[in-house]
């Protein structure tokens, strides 16, 4: 039975050791937060101090955990798939999982435009964040300086890298942030992709918003609950996968994304409406 974490100040957040029915504890207080030991990033105090002030500034956010477990150092490598539903998220998230993972992270995959915005690209750096070159800049002439922002080798290419070295991969499959609290977009193929290429597992994950299942859109700084799922296995492995596994394993992580995020997926729903 997966760990259920809530985590408000004086609480305790749960993250057990892999293969055992009991785990560490490690508080998510304040004074956690800025004394709890990185031995991952071990002699990078500048990577510590970026990890505990992202924590600082947004942790408040994530009110419940359940299943932290599943994605504790023991069990790597793996891609964890999340729904994708404020911009936000795709800062705190992985410093929160960095931290729970003892300052080992989990290398995202995220867009390089963010890199525009003062400050992020050290949060990038200090999280071995996977840089995607997909989308255009906003005003355009700022893609002038996306030579020096993305890396000469496909986003992909580096996750299935990083997966060959032993370490884990976090993808938001939707490929943008989708606000509405009810209905998840049909998403990209590529984790689903890198998972039947490599056999590493997808670990499926659902935001929710309870304040809010009700609202037209999620706004930013939502208090927002956590669930990871069963780790799901590519029935398989082939260096080259057909259109039709792909379709069909992508649609298996999205549709148990939809059922920890309590929303609904369909393989026809590909923009906003």
């Amino acid at each position: 039975m997966p760990t259920t974490t809530i985590i408000t100040p004086g609480r305790e957040a749960v993250l057990a050791a892999p293969g055992t029915g009991r785990g560490d504890t490690a508080a998510l207080t304040v004074r956690d937060i800025l004394r709890a030991p990185m031995p991952h990033k071990a002699g990078r105090p500048l990577a510590r101090g970026v990890v505990r002030g992202v924590l600082l500034a947004f942790s408040g956010c994530i009110t419940r955990v359940r299943g932290l477990e599943r994605i504790a150092p023991g069990h790597d490598p793996f891609i964890v798939a999340l729904n994708h539903s404020t911009k936000l998220e795709a800062l705190f998230l992985p410093a929160f999982l960095l931290h729970a993972r003892a300052g080992k992270p989990l290398h995202f995959i995220a867009d390089w435009n963010l890199k525009l915005v003062p400050g992020i690209a050290l949060i990038y750096r200090v999280g071995d964040v996977i840089t995607l070159d997909r989308k255009p800049a906003r005003p355009r002439c700022l893609n002038a300086l996306r030579p020096l922002l993305t890396d000469r080798v496909p986003a992909f290419t580096r996750a299935a890298e990083r997966l060959a070295t032993g370490a884990s991969v976090g993808v938001f499959p939707e490929g943008t942030t989708n606000r509405d609290p009810r209905r998840l977009l049909r998403g990209f193929h590529g984790a689903a992709r890198l998972s039947l290429q490599s056999g590493v597992p997808v670990i499926p994950a659902g935001v929710r918003f309870p304040q809010h299942q009700d609202a037209a859109r999620i706004p930013e700084l939502a208090p927002m609950e956590i669930e990871f799922g069963e780790p799901l296995v590519p029935p398989d492995v082939t260096p080259e996968p057909s259109a039709a596994q792909i379709r069909a394993w992508h649609a298996r992580v999205m549709r148990e994304i939809a059922r920890l995020s309590g929303k609904t997926w369909s393989s026809e729903r590909k923009h906003h409406d």
